[in-house]
């Protein structure tokens, strides 16, 4: 896999186009700008893999338009160390940004073969998230809580186990809808308080309600 000039000043131009859509977080911009989203692509789709879109990653899956990543991302105001839980590893081109942010990366998810496949993968490249395989709905309640926590497809309703497991003072990121997904933030001031945003529609794959595909 190579990274060229070529590459690279491709992704200077996407940071433009970025930041031009509203994303100010300059640490968030250096990430979107220092991964070679390339690398996670088919190469049939290698000359593309700058535009600000989103593209098929096999599964039914997708992955994510830089721009819905850099938002998300900006949203949950990562500090370094912090520990981050991600619902949908999916290509784990989001991880990477998460973690090039200075988070502790624990991320699920339910396809199997996506999973070993991107697990497999992100090695390769030189980023290591903890990763798991199984039911986003519920989390990850063996390494709660969290300071974030970041849904990257689309939930029907908010679940609450993912809000059990977020930290006091923390902040949970998640698109809620059917067809159209509101982009929601979530704060937690305390057990019994907590401050609840709307930030937009956007489009994003649904995050499948069912428990974990045992026969992939």
């Amino acid at each position: 896999m190579l990274d060229t000039y070529k590459h690279k000043g491709l992704r200077k131009q996407l940071v433009g186009v970025v930041r031009e859509k509203g994303i100010k977080d300059e640490n968030v911009l250096v990430a979107i700008e220092k991964i070679p989203r390339h690398f996670f692509l088919d190469s049939s789709f290698t000359e593309f893999a700058y535009q600000d879109k989103a593209f098929p990653i096999g599964n039914g899956q997708t992955i994510s338009q830089p721009y819905t990543v850099a938002f998300q991302s900006e949203l949950l105001k990562i500090k370094k160390n912090e520990k981050v839980l991600e619902v949908g590893t999916g290509s784990g081109y989001q991880s990477c940004v998460l973690i090039e942010l200075g988070a502790k990366v624990f991320t699920i998810e339910r396809q199997k073969d996506l999973y070993q496949r991107t697990k497999t993968f992100l090695p390769t490249i030189g980023y290591r998230p903890r990763m798991f395989y199984g039911d986003g709905y519920a989390g990850l309640p063996a390494y709660a809580p969290f300071d974030k926590i970041i849904v990257t497809a689309g939930a029907p309703f908010i679940p609450e186990a993912l809000v059990q497991q977020l930290k006091m003072g923390g902040i949970m990121v998640v698109p809620v809808g059917e067809d159209v997904h509101t982009m929601i933030s979530l704060e937690k001031i305390s057990e019994s308080e907590i401050i609840q945003r709307e930030h937009g529609n956007f489009k994003f794959v649904p995050l499948l309600e069912d428990k974990a595909d045992s026969k992939k």
